[in-house]
């Protein structure tokens, strides 16, 4: 079972419907080689509806690991604001994921992924964002950043290292810390586990015992059929990968049970009811039953995630989220440059034992892209914990997702600031507003705001003198 998390994945709510127009930009395809003159459609979208014009601001969405289209549909912060704040609404496509493709063949042997790096796109949106400026005659409009996980990250870094064409970003849920050497492997895990256990202790243990009984029941070719029939898999398992395979998918069930664990139902990675995590553990109870009982009951929790509406025939491990997600392209990110160690020790968490091996990690990364990861890249490019020159950035994370074990949870200095949200999953605070919102969250918008407004105000300033 792999001991780190592909799938980085997720901003979301129920997809709403929102107006905008598409438009491509000629992108370069290499930024740092003049050598290379050659170029690609870089996909973005705009809306000018509660735009004033010059001097109004322009909100700049940093696309993730996806077909932007998915994100437009799940940031309804942006969008519930724009009026507010008399802004331009702007989402743009990460190249390499949905139709920003340098070449049309990237993911085919022999790839063509070496300019997939979080500097070139970084890159794109400076590019973007002047030109948008520049053909609007927009020069004298506030450019503010905004982002969730991945797209966090790279809010917070356009806004580090472009600080001159962004004057702020809002990076929610952003783990600019999950990297070798700056938080413990463990940490991601326990937080996986509380968040269950603060449901129920007997579900966790349900959970923490199906390792073995898996291993028990798919030892012999009859158990292997047994548990694809009673978990009703579309793909019978066959073979130990099989199995191995469908632990792994389990792994990522619980994370992002944990990650979209919000007080109202969503529809992002699956179709989920509100406190998902209390829905999977309502029948799992009795975590001394002997392993084919044991895995019957930890199946009633599984098809609250794989099955809530009772459309699904059979439960197909492969294909598990929006398709529009990038996986396979964020798996070789995190080949490259986005190392971020995971770890399970069985005891502080109910995952099974998998330590950090880092020379596995880059052995099964050559063997699939051809690439040997980087681990200390990230923090040489963007400063890791010694970001105290940043400046008008805005780090808020959830208590309830697991990924801010890797985020910024104090104050930098005084514009670099933390805001913590109890009661949150994961960059909930990007989410449209609901009524089940915790009083938590809707504090934290509100200072959101506040921040946004200042960081306009100080370049009207700056423009004027």
């Amino acid at each position: 079972m792999r001991c780190w998390v592909v799938l980085l994945l997720l901003a979301g709510h129920a997809c709403a419907s929102y107006d905008y127009e598409t438009f491509y930009f000629d992108q370069k395809i290499d930024h740092f080689n003049a050598d290379n003159d050659k170029t690609f459609k870089n996909r973005y979208m705009v809306n000018t509806k509660s735009w004033g014009g010059n001097g109004d601001p322009i909100f700049f969405y940093a696309g993730n690991e996806g077909d932007i289209t998915l994100f437009i549909d799940n940031t309804g912060f942006m969008w519930e604001i724009a009026d507010e704040f008399k802004a331009m609404i702007v989402f743009a496509e990460h190249r390499f994921y949905g139709e920003s493709m340098p070449y049309a063949d990237a993911y085919t042997p022999p790839y063509q992924l070496g300019l997939l790096t979080s500097s070139q796109v970084l890159a794109d949106f400076a590019s973007l964002g002047t030109h948008i400026r520049q053909s609007l005659n927009a020069t004298d409009s506030a450019l503010i950043s905004f982002g969730g996980s991945y797209g966090g990250m790279l809010a917070a870094w356009f806004r580090m290292k472009y600080p001159h064409i962004t004057q702020g970003a809002l990076a929610s849920s952003a783990p600019i810390l999950q990297f070798t050497g700056m938080v413990p492997c463990h940490v991601f895990g326990q937080i996986v586990t509380e968040d269950f256990q603060r449901t129920s202790l007997e579900c966790t243990e349900v959970v923490r015992r199906s390792w073995a009984a898996i291993d028990t029941v798919t030892s012999t070719d009859e158990g292997k059929e047994w548990l694809s029939t009673a978990w009703g898999l579309c793909k019978p398992l066959e073979t130990r990968n099989d199995v191995l395979a469908l632990k792994n998918l389990l792994v990522n069930v619980l994370v992002n049970l944990a990650m979209i664990d919000y007080p109202y139902p969503a529809s992002f990675l699956m179709p989920l009811p509100a406190y998902p995590i209390k829905a999977f553990c309502e029948d799992l109870r009795h975590p001394k039953l002997e392993p084919e009982p044991l895995l019957e009951e930890y199946f009633l929790g599984l098809n609250v995630y794989f099955n809530y509406t009772g459309e699904m025939k059979c439960v197909n491990t492969s294909q598990q989220a929006d398709p529009r997600l990038g996986d396979i392209g964020w798996w070789y990110q995190a080949c490259s440059e986005m190392i971020m160690p995971m770890c399970y020790d069985g005891v502080d968490d109910f995952f099974e034992p998998v330590p950090w091996d880092l020379a596995s990690y880059v052995e099964e990364c050559h063997r699939v892209w051809g690439v040997t990861p980087d681990a200390g890249l990230a923090e040489l490019l963007y400063g890791g914990k010694n970001i105290q020159a940043a400046s008008n950035i805005v780090f808020s994370n959830g208590l309830l997702d697991p990924w801010h074990s890797g985020g910024v949870m104090e104050d930098v200095n005084p514009t670099v600031v933390a805001l913590i949200i109890p009661e949150g999953a994961h960059h909930i605070d990007l989410r449209s507003s609901n009524p089940d919102d915790p009083p938590s969250l809707t504090a934290t918008r509100r200072l959101e705001k506040e921040h946004i407004s200042r960081w306009i105000r100080q370049y009207a300033q700056e423009q004027m003198s």
